[in-house]
């Protein structure tokens, strides 16, 4: 099980990739508000394997709320709550997830993960990543290259 802030998934739902995720993640849960904001430029059918769960309201949700939009937020308390490793892409959101005690990964990891697990070849991938930074996915083109030098 795993946690997902909405960066990564938008840019799946996108590139109609989502066995990405599932290839890795048997389930994923998202809190609410990723929901929403996956969701607010067409309905968005979730695949069985992601699951839509509410935080409990807390002091740590309100808090985050003044430094992280709503989805990140949620998904920070969801993930403290459940114990669980959290997809996060926003690099302010994954220094205060890991501030937390979190253990992360973003989209650049799951690819990684993907390739190591031969569900993805150098080449799928690269050409994968091109069309992610083309539809608005920023990542900087040196991370991109340092993680096809690690594999």
């Amino acid at each position: 099980m795993i946690v997902s802030d909405s960066t990564t998934l938008i840019i799946l739902f996108d590139l109609n990739r989502m066995e990405l995720l599932s290839n890795l993640f048997p389930n994923i849960i998202i809190p609410s508000a990723v929901y929403s904001e996956i969701s607010v430029k067409r309905s968005i059918e979730l695949p069985t394997f992601i699951t839509i769960q509410k935080p409990k309201e807390s002091e740590t949700l309100e808090t985050l709320k003044l430094v992280l939009d709503l989805g990140e937020s949620e998904a920070i308390v969801l993930a403290l709550e459940l114990q669980s490793k959290l997809i996060i892409d926003e690099k302010k959101g994954r220094k205060i997830a890991m501030g937390q005690g979190l253990k992360i990964i973003g989209l650049l990891g799951i690819i990684y993960l993907n390739i190591k697990k031969e569900f993805l070849t150098k080449k799928e991938a690269k050409e994968f990543l091109d069309s992610a930074l083309s539809h608005g996915y920023r990542i900087s083109p040196k991370v991109i290259e340092g993680m096809f030098q690690k594999l």
